[in-house]
């Protein structure tokens, strides 16, 4: 057996959770996690995610609760079972690293492993440095001597040394600079390739979370709303509270007006803000059945089901726009259009490429929707 093989985190089967309590705090949802899974708990502050994370580690006991780990009951709280922090092999890597100040690198990773020789606690804890990308001189260092990333490569070393079955990271990132922050991205990716357990990640971040995160669960209010890759969600929000959460700009009021001749589809009143008349534009759209004619709804379409055109295409979903905004960020546009024939409506887009070279403000041109990427949600419904 080679020293990778024998410090290799224990492989396991999926992280199943359910949780539902009232006290201390509101927390509810169920989830998900397998063991090749990257997992991201998304929301505001104050929406539950480290409680849920706490939960996860043993440091919360919930008053309703059943998670399994790699096959083995970690809570059961209907028969009285509830496994302590100590015996779960939970890695947990902070957003302010926890290292101890008076001691080297090396032998703060050697501290996660007191029930070992110290001989044998050194050789594994410089194997994790080594695996994390940390030179020799590096790992003699003092954490006052390190970069912030250095610090929280410290740290995932350390949670890895444990061989943990679960490994939780809670804002890992957040007191990282951008330059340091993207190398860490790439560390923890390589893990994932290597590493044969869960991982659930901790973010306000939307962007790291949709580029790190093979699944989102968004909380809000400690409830679980929805769960899911981050495209579906994006595609697909449940409701307007998880548009707003996952940052989806281009939302609107309409009524749904039910179902047409044309299998699959149904129209949809476009209800903009400031319209008198009460007769927004019509569109035809995907219906999936679940809404009854004449509800109020909100609907949403994703940027890649915005095209621009600075020449008329005739076709259904075209509305004429000028550009109000254009802010030019490196490589990468963001704009913001009106839309001549609907009052008060504003569509906001990213734009990269040759696309985006002739967008000034005061351009006039088409927009295109693709209708079929319009997704449309009760405007009630929680």
């Amino acid at each position: 057996m080679t020293t990778h093989e024998r410090n290799a985190p224990a492989a396991g089967t999926a992280l199943v959770v359910e949780v539902e309590q009232t006290h201390p705090m509101p927390l509810a949802g169920a989830f998900r996690c397998e063991p090749d899974e990257l997992l991201a708990l998304v929301g505001p502050s104050g929406a539950g995610k480290t409680s849920m994370l706490r939960v996860l580690a043993g440091l919360m006991r919930p008053e309703r609760g059943h998670i399994i780990v790699g096959g083995k009951v970690w809570c059961d709280t209907a028969k009285g079972l509830f496994v302590p922090p100590k015996q779960r092999h939970v890695g947990l890597v902070f957003q302010n690293y926890a290292l101890m100040p008076h001691l080297s690198a090396l032998d703060n990773v050697a501290l996660s492993l007191l029930h070992l020789p110290r001989g044998e606690r050194l050789s594994m804890a410089r194997h994790w440095l080594d695996h994390v990308r940390m030179t020799s001189e590096l790992q003699s260092r003092r954490p006052a001597n390190l970069s912030g990333g250095e610090q929280q490569r410290v740290a995932v070393a350390r949670a890895l040394a444990r061989q943990p079955r679960l490994l939780l990271l809670d804002e890992p990132f957040s007191a990282v600079d951008q330059m340091n922050r993207q190398g860490l991205y790439r560390l923890l990716a390589d893990l994932r390739r290597e590493l044969a357990i869960p991982i659930v990640l901790v973010t306000h971040d939307l962007n790291e979370a949709r580029m790190l995160a093979d699944r989102l669960v968004v909380m809000d209010a400690g409830e679980v709303l929805q769960q899911g890759t981050p495209e579906n969600i994006h595609r697909a929000p449940r409701n307007a509270r998880v548009a707003d959460l996952v940052g989806i700009h281009n939302r609107f009021e309409g009524q749904w007006l039910g179902a047409t001749e044309q299998p699959g589809h149904g129209l949809l009143r476009w209800s903009p803000e400031g319209c008198t008349d009460g007769h927004g534009p019509t569109l035809q759209v995907r219906d999936k059945g679940k809404i009854p004619a004449g509800q109020a709804v909100t609907w949403m379409i994703p940027g890649d089901g915005i095209t621009l055109s600075h020449q008329p295409l005739a076709r259904e979903g075209e509305f004429a726009a000028e550009v109000v905004e254009a802010r030019h960020l490196g490589e990468i546009t963001l704009a913001t259009l009106t839309l001549t024939r609907v009052n008060g409506v504003h569509l906001r887009i990213t734009l990269s490429g040759s696309q985006r070279q002739r967008l000034v403000v005061g351009t006039n041109l088409c927009v295109q929707l693709d209708l079929d990427l319009v997704h449309v949600m009760p405007l009630r419904e929680r």
